[in-house]
């Protein structure tokens, strides 16, 4: 369920002659006849509230079962049967992306505590290369961390976070090699390369070092749940199993976590839900200290700390401030009574964060769906905002663990120009552009490419945005093919960033819109609000209406007009294929969240009771209901379904292989079409696909090839 708008895609294909290739845009019932894949029905009776659900695929539920693995190996064989014929020009497509991307390219460094952090790419590796340099002159580079090393003899690989000793001799760090989010810990010695026997498994992957060099403290996850609900804290030279559970979070709706604030004055455990935070504090110098309650939980009561100069900043929703308001509050005195208002709440704009630097504070905003980045002095309240100039873009505040600085480093770019990272000095107002994306290969040329924002109405009046970018020889004249992309889950906004992936579409013609439904925050906290709990169907007849307007305003036809999402935008795909399949000639559904009601009544799955506050808890009426209602599975009905490929991974946490393989199952015996219905499973990867830095651009050539095989624009 989590978000996780990352591509996972892996292939399973079916071989047809190019005939069918080229024809099966032009007359889907001309299909060439080959044998569907079948799941067998055994019926289970789902019973709650006094109503039955009859669910036909319910055995699938069980990746231990071998006929559970058959049948989705005979899924892989067909799809690799039926998208064969595509596989010189996923290849190619390939090859395409690879080669714009920079292979020996190389991370700004940033500066922490004496040294320079950096992470490079070499030619030919799929992994980074994590070292440091200390500041001083002539210094030679360490190399801490060589990801292409320690992934040798893994399918999959992912480093957690590196947490570095205080002075700066010692490294945790976490590493996943089955793509489940659980990381074992271990601890390097930076001075003599070795790593130490201590494993720390099934942790969330990173770590917080106290202040004396020899604590640190670390976040376990529920081997069933894989729900984050202890902290724990590791003393060096003392066994692992000794280890002392320091905070337990008991409330199956929150999840834990530890941090250290950027004074490196105090270690904070927090606990979150989508609606509540309460934080507590020891001193960083005192990791033996009992950890002190910073203010108790209150439902609805949202909140984050900074700490600067003897006071905490309270980025908080308190007293029905809806798009956040500062706070701030002395140390010794942190109950919510005692926050007095630093900086108000506004009705029109979102306060998204804060940087606290010595001299100045930085405030990251959203006003109207666009980003603002303000500089304030500490001394004088003196202010200004960063200039953007383009109709649409995406601009943020980078990393900048350094307090003593004037410099923030911050990212620009937009749907047409390339990123950049600027160190801006707060006080003479100059910036410095460290590092410009380079876009290799010679033809990329952003003033090919034309970006907009265009407003749809909805059904109840009011105006969705969209993010447009295409190539300027694109017709816009209801001929062109549109990818129409959504998520509109958890808060989360897709911001219209570039992506270099994204040219082989736009110089075949395609139009790629970002669709910013309700139940993100792009236009303020209210616009999620909107869009979650039993407001949830707005995220779906809002894509729905932006897909009539731009069927409408010509930029595209049903017949080239396509659809993806991935996890809750995957729950996007599923309902508008439900409500309004005939819009779309094809639909990517990447590790669909699609068996809404069953997952969130099973709370032995990964993450369902952190959910209840974002979907609803479906043991209560109204919302099972609610729930059902639009569920894609429990709504699939004898319709005909546009063309689609739906993606997932074997090994995913946050949505479980099966919730899209008894979709697809049902799908298949219930659809009245003959358009394709591909599923693509990844054996081997879980819900962020492959870790390798360029197979995951094989994925993307998987479904960049599906999009253009229907428009016969495979060359």
């Amino acid at each position: 369920m989590f978000f996780m708008l990352s591509t996972l895609k892996k292939v399973v294909i079916f071989s047809l002659s190019l005939s069918f290739a080229t024809s099966c845009k032009s007359d889907k019932t001309n299909m060439i006849n080959t044998t569907n894949p079948s799941a067998k029905k055994i019926p289970k009776n789902l019973v709650i509230h006094n109503d039955t659900r009859i669910d036909n695929y319910y055995w699938l539920n069980d990746r231990e079962n071998t006929e559970v693995i058959s049948y989705l190996n005979e899924e892989k064989a067909y799809y690799e049967k039926m998208t064969s014929h595509t596989l010189d020009f996923q290849n190619k497509l390939f090859e395409e992306m690879k080669s714009r991307i920079k292979e020996d390219d190389a991370s700004v460094p940033y500066r922490l505590n004496g040294y320079w952090y950096s992470t490079r790419y070499e030619i030919g590796k799929e992994y980074p290369i994590y070292s440091r340099t200390k500041d001083i002159p002539n210094a030679i580079a360490e190399e801490m961390f060589n990801c292409n090393e320690m992934a040798k003899g893994h399918d999959y690989f992912s480093l957690g976070g590196i947490a570095i000793s205080t002075d700066n001799t010692l490294a945790v760090f976490g590493t996943d090699t089955i793509s489940r989010r659980e990381y074992s810990l271990r601890i390097k010695n930076l001075q003599t390369g070795v790593i130490y026997s201590d494993i720390i498994e099934k942790t969330t992957g990173g770590a917080v070092w106290a202040n004396d060099n020899k604590t640190f403290f670390y976040t376990k996850k529920d081997p069933v749940t894989l729900r984050s609900d202890k902290v724990y804290k590791h003393i060096l030279g003392t066994p692992v199993a000794d280890d002392v559970v320091v905070f337990h979070e008991e409330d199956e709706t929150f999840n834990t976590f530890v941090y250290k604030t950027k004074s490196k004055e105090y270690i904070v455990i927090g606990s979150s839900s989508t609606l509540t935070s309460e934080y507590q504090f020891i001193k960083a110098d005192l990791p033996e200290a009992n950890f002190t309650m910073f203010s108790n939980r209150e439902r609805g009561l949202e909140y984050s700390l900074a700490h600067y100069e003897g006071n905490f900043y309270v980025l908080t929703n308190k007293d029905n401030a809806t798009n956040f308001k500062l706070m701030k509050v002395a140390e010794n005195n942190t109950a919510s009574a005692n926050w007095q208002e630093f900086i108000p709440h506004r009705e029109e704009v979102l306060l998204e964060d804060i940087e606290i630097f010595k001299d100045y504070y930085v405030l990251s905003e959203r006003e109207n769906g666009l980003n603002k980045i303000k500089i304030v002095r500490w001394d004088t309240d003196e202010s200004y905002f960063l200039p953007f100039n383009d109709e649409t873009y995406t601009a943020y505040v980078g990393t900048n663990p350094d307090f003593d600085t004037e410099i923030i480093r911050y990212g620009y770019n937009s749907l047409t120009t390339p990123s950049s990272v600027i160190d801006f000095n707060m006080r003479t107002q100059v910036k410095d552009i460290k590092k410009e994306q380079e876009v290799l290969g010679g033809k990329f040329d952003k003033n090919n490419y034309k970006s907009e924002r265009i407003w749809a109405t909805a059904r109840d009046g009011v105006k969705i945005p969209m993010s447009v970018v295409y190539h300027k020889d694109t017709k816009l004249d209801g001929s062109s093919p549109l990818l129409q992309y959504g998520y509109g889950s958890y808060g989360y906004t897709l911001d219209p960033s570039f992506s270099t992936v994204r040219l082989s579409l736009l110089d075949r013609g395609f139009i790629y819109v970002i669709t910013h439904v309700r139940g993100s925050e792009y236009l303020g906290r209210k616009w999620y609000e909107d869009g979650k709990l039993l407001y949830k169907k707005n995220t779906f007849t809002d894509f729905i209406d932006c897909s009539k307007y731009l069927i409408e305003n010509k930029y595209t036809n049903p017949e080239h007009l396509y659809a993806s999402g991935g996890s809750a935008g995957g729950l996007l795909m599923g309902a508008i294929v439900n409500m309004q399949p005939e819009l779309y000639n094809g639909v990517i559904a990447a590790v669909p969240f699609v068996d809404v009601v069953t997952t969130m009544l099973d709370d032995t799955i990964p993450l369902t009771t952190g959910e209840y506050d974002e979907w609803g808890n479906p043991n209560e009426k109204e919302y099972y209901d609610y729930m059902k209602s639009y569920s894609p599975y429990d709504n699939v009905v004898k319709q005909e379904y546009p063309n689609m490929l739906v993606i997932t991974g074997l090994h995913d946490s946050q949505v479980q292989y099966w919730e899209p393989a008894k979709w697809v199952a049902k799908l298949r015996d219930t659809k009245t079409d003959e358009n394709l219905l591909l599923f693509d499973i990844n054996m081997d990867a879980g819900h962020g696909g492959a870790s390798g830095r360029f197979e995951s651009l094989k994925e993307v050539a998987k479904e960049y090839a599906f999009l253009l095989d229907l428009e016969n624009k495979i060359d």
